[in-house]
């Protein structure tokens, strides 16, 4: 691999931008890669994906090439020693030497915090609350994302929608896990294909798509989705349902339900109402009015991490405590929607069984009105990002 200054100065630049200006990595190299039209599919390639795995492997490569936290030619120049690509000879990279960084690789080998590159407190958190599997899930949390569409059955179907991407030359596989799945063999910017401009798929992770059919919803009924953010699940219910009954799709942040409308136009959900939640009111409003309500709280995210690796260098111990308190508010104050017999999906995409099955737990000591009907965990181990989701009934 042959490095070219102005491609390389791009990923300096999201660097800086993603470190030191705290910006997120996917709105960075979204926008830098709009910053020139030139650059052609690898350039692009390269930019987006060197970008990535140095933020990825942030803390493993300031141990190899003691870097300081904003020398980021100096990660580039470790990350070039470790990957086999050439070392120009450029005044940014002197001082790495190939031979010192692979011998340092080998002495942390060992050390899984620095091997794996993660802080400390992660690697505390996900041992105390793990245990054994930590290790395996913390390998996999490292591994490149992988680009996964979900074929939009209320417009085609996942055998017609193959047949048109493989016709397209766009190459994708299936898992018979997760019936309406395409996997992506290659990374391309798939916002560019006809086929998504007619709403014949979004882009959503495997792992996510088993949460709508979790809720086991039906055409006809009245179903909340009271954390709905953009949409990607409320759509997948929409065509769960077939377009039949409604789906009230809410969220505290009135931009998000605007893009979740655009999305579901493009869709064709017209099943979906959008109600931005305002106050306590908004939901006593709803008092017993929803057959199902899925209730995707905000959580730390560490089971997406591979998706967005900055994350490990932005969470703290403190944001995980705090948001562990308000998916418990908002377990105990959204279960008043449901209608005694209904049933209710708490999901979050964290591996930590401390926002998980104890959340779950706690809720369900304080309510007798609801039983715990099945849980199921997604492992990144099993090659999508980590989700966990436990299906609650009530009974009176």
């Amino acid at each position: 691999m042959k490095l070219y200054k102005n491609t390389t100065q791009a990923v300096i630049d999201s660097l800086t931008l993603i470190f030191d200006d705290r910006k997120y990595a996917d709105k960075v190299i979204e926008k830098i890669l709009k910053s020139n039209s030139k650059w052609g599919a690898r350039d692009r390639r390269f930019i987006a994906e060197t970008t990535y795995d140095i933020v990825r492997w942030y803390r493993l490569l300031m141990e190899v090439t003691d870097a300081g936290p904003n020398d980021y030619w100096k990660l580039l120049g470790g990350w070039c020693a470790m990957n086999e690509a050439e070392l120009p000879d450029w005044v940014e990279f002197e001082g790495i030497n190939r031979k010192t960084v692979l011998r340092r690789w080998e002495e942390v080998k060992g050390i899984r915090k620095i091997a794996e590159s993660v802080p400390d407190w992660m690697d505390e958190l996900g041992e105390r609350e793990l245990g054994r599997i930590w290790n395996e899930e913390l390998q996999a949390l490292n591994e490149e994302a992988r680009v996964v569409l979900r074929a939009n059955t209320l417009k085609t179907t996942m055998k017609q929608l193959y047949r048109e991407l493989s016709e397209a030359e766009v190459d994708v596989e299936l898992d018979d896990r997760y019936p309406d799945a395409l996997i992506m063999k290659q990374r391309q910017n798939v916002f560019l294909l006809p086929q998504f401009k007619q709403g014949l798929f979004e882009v959503q992770d495997a792992g996510s798509q088993a949460i709508a059919p979790f809720l086991e919803v039906e055409p006809g009924m009245r179903v909340i989705d009271a954390c709905a953010g953009a949409g990607g699940k409320t759509l997948h219910l929409a065509a769960l349902m077939q377009n039949k009954g409604r789906i009230v799709a809410m969220d505290t942040e009135e931009w998000k339900l605007t893009e979740l409308k655009l999305r579901a136009r493009r869709a064709g959900a017209g099943n979906v109402e959008t109600r931005v939640i305002e106050s306590s009111k908004t939901i006593k409003r709803l008092d017993k009015a929803a057959d199902r309500i899925l209730l995707d709280v905000p959580c730390s995210g560490l089971g997406v991490i591979r998706r967005n690796p900055d994350a490990k260098w932005k969470l703290s111990v403190e944001f995980i405590e705090k948001v562990k308190e308000l998916q418990q508010h908002i377990l105990q104050d959204y279960c008043t929607m449901l209608k005694p017999g209904g049933k209710l999906v708490y999901s979050t995409c964290s591996l930590m069984p401390s926002e998980n099955e104890k959340q779950v737990e706690k809720f369900l000591a304080a309510n007798p009105n609801f039983t715990l009907e099945a849980e199921k965990h997604i492992w990144p181990s099993e090659g999508f990002d980590g989700f966990y989701m436990a299906r609650l009934k009530r009974t009176s």
